[in-house]
């Protein structure tokens, strides 16, 4: 096939062979799992046009509380559908009347996409020991499109993040980040992520990110005031 732009759920192909990066499979045939370019070599693949997130079967990501209705949470998962978490899906077992007690508008969780049909109807989890309302930290969110550079080669710039940093941080695959640690550090990676992102562009951007952060630590260190006793014990020298 020429290049051509395709929708989410657009039947691409009878040979479930050719299922490349950017589609899906439903009834033995092939369809798109984005709003972008299809195009076909060895395989079909499709490239996103927008950088909104498209949800997959078994994605982990930050999602926030829009709506409750009687039996389900109306999530906001940074994409152009909605996601839904039924009752029956969050970690113990609760009454419909007390949804909002768990979990109110404007929560943010943890969550697990269950199952995504051919209508996007984007169906959600929290059975997994992973999943939790998330209740301290700061959450970021980050342009999906920007995202393989955040996480780096074999994770290479998220680990180097963790690890000047001393956060602990979590990237949902919907672009949102969930970090928790001192305010200090939290300021710290926040702007680390924010030049990530503004310069994704860029080569040597691992060496850049690396020179921030430790610069960053050894300011910090000449920075540091003495104490009271540190002048007394100098001047007694």
């Amino acid at each position: 096939m020429d290049k051509h732009i395709v929708v989410p759920g657009e039947f691409l192909s009878d040979d479930i062979k050719k299922a490349g990066d950017g589609t899906y499979v439903s009834e033995r045939k092939v369809y798109s799992n984005l709003y972008g370019l299809a195009s076909e070599k060895e395989n079909i693949r499709v490239v996103s046009l927008s950088g909104k997130y498209i949800p997959q079967d078994g994605d982990l990501i930050v999602a926030t509380v829009k709506e409750i209705t009687f039996s389900n949470w109306i999530m906001d998962i940074k994409s152009p559908y909605e996601g839904l978490l039924n009752v029956s899906e969050y970690p113990r077992r609760i009454d419909s009347s007390e949804m909002i007690k768990y979990m109110d508008v404007g929560s943010s969780v943890l969550v697990m996409v269950k199952n995504v049909s051919r209508s996007m109807k984007i169906e959600l989890t929290m059975r997994n020991n992973r999943l939790k309302p998330i209740t301290s930290g700061r959450i970021v969110q980050v342009s999906t499109v920007k995202m393989p550079r955040m996480i780096g080669r074999n994770g290479s710039m998220i680990s180097m993040l963790k690890r000047e940093t001393n956060c602990n941080i979590f990237v949902g695959q919907n672009g949102v980040i969930w970090i928790t640690g001192k305010d200090r550090d939290m300021d710290k990676a926040i702007e680390a992520m924010q030049i990530i992102e503004n310069e994704a562009h860029i080569n040597g951007l691992t060496d850049r990110i690396n020179g921030f952060l430790k610069r960053d630590v050894k300011n910090e260190q000449e920075t540091v005031k003495p104490t009271g006793s540190e002048i007394l014990d100098e001047l007694l020298d």
